[in-house]
């Protein structure tokens, strides 16, 4: 299989081109997963690379709805975060830490959105899901 894949897919009339990698499960298994675009014109998030990385904990995470909010590290108001800003294998599941870098949010540009997401520590005792729905730790 190669390592990536391009799907177009019709949608309400338009064409969707989709970039498909190819992961490889320990166990020679392998299943193709979409790489998420943010879907932020390029000089808002050539803004939010620029800026400040911040910290926080993750509150709560729904994979099915593909978004949650972050608590930030120094108690300001929640965050919104989308399953397209969140970078690495696993699916934040509430306490994990993160840091990530803010982005406003459209079209006020009044509250933010957390962009660049990374999972730092998971929550200990915890299970954890990857993308592929593979379930690690007890």
């Amino acid at each position: 299989m190669r390592p990536w894949s391009r799907v177009v897919t019709w949608v309400g009339g338009l064409a969707v081109q989709t970039q498909l990698s190819c992961v490889s499960l320990g166990s020679g298994e392998e299943f193709l997963r979409p790489q998420l675009q943010s879907h932020y014109p390029i000089s808002r998030t050539a803004r939010a690379s620029a800026g400040p990385v911040f910290k926080g904990v993750c509150k709560q995470f729904s994979r099915s709805q593909g978004h949650g909010f972050i608590t930030p590290e120094n108690g300001s108001e929640d965050i919104f975060v989308h399953v397209s800003d969140i970078e690495g294998e696993y699916v934040p599941v509430e306490g994990d830490e993160v840091t990530y870098k803010m982005c406003p949010i459209p079209p006020k540009n009044q509250k933010f959105q957390a962009v660049e997401v990374v999972l730092t520590q998971l929550a200990p005792h915890t299970p954890h899901e990857t993308w592929s729905g593979q379930v690690v730790g007890s």
